[in-house]
């Protein structure tokens, strides 16, 4: 079943304060995620099937770097007074939570599951699936193993450095998803001219 476009704007809708998302026009929203309020999507971010993005609460701020890919499930949301940054080539795999306030550097990878709360986190950074990571900021190129929490400076110094492979898997999902992000993009062109098709019988 093909979603139409008053169903998608349902979905993408502004906060109690008024503040509507801004939205690239080359970025791709799946008709069924939610995004509400100040939220700011670069260039070519796609935006999978129920993800979630609210800067709902008072002068709450999220923005998305271009070349994102917010995978299925994501929950993504800023506290009143705060903000979540996202740099560009950055993937947030399915599941996971990113709240506010809360900074993630360019080409970072976010595992399935995982939770990033009250931290920041430089430049590559690779967490693997079902970590958490609160209250911290952790420097570029680290990794946080499956199932890790860390929540002190003293866990940070125990991270190792992220190898060549992860940088490589974490292009390689950035590609996939680019692939799926161009191909939505031609079916609804399709779609489009379908419906001008049928609206002139």
């Amino acid at each position: 079943m093909r979603v139409r476009i008053c169903d998608t704007e349902a979905r993408i809708r502004p906060n109690p304060q008024g503040d509507y998302p801004k939205i690239d026009k080359t970025a791709y929203i799946d008709p069924s995620a939610v995004i509400i309020g100040k939220v700011k999507i670069g260039r070519d971010v796609f935006v999978a099937p129920g993800a979630v993005i609210r800067a709902d609460e008072p002068k709450s701020f999220i923005r998305i770097g271009d070349n994102c890919n917010i995978q299925d499930r994501v929950v993504i949301h800023a506290l009143a007074n705060t903000s979540v940054i996202i740099g560009q080539n950055t993937s947030l795999s399915h599941g996971c939570i990113v709240h506010g306030p809360c900074v993630i550097g360019k080409g970072c990878f976010i595992g399935f599951g995982s939770v990033i709360f009250k931290a920041k986190l430089e430049n590559r950074v690779f967490v693997k699936f079902m970590a958490v990571v609160s209250g911290v900021n952790i420097p570029s190129r680290r990794v946080i193993p499956d199932g890790n929490v860390v929540d002190t400076a003293a866990k940070v110094k125990l991270l190792s450095a992220a190898s060549g492979e992860f940088r490589k898997f974490s292009q390689r999902v950035l590609k996939a998803n680019r692939n799926l992000l161009n191909g939505y993009r031609l079916e609804n062109t399709d779609l489009a001219s379908d419906s001008r098709s049928h609206s002139k019988k």
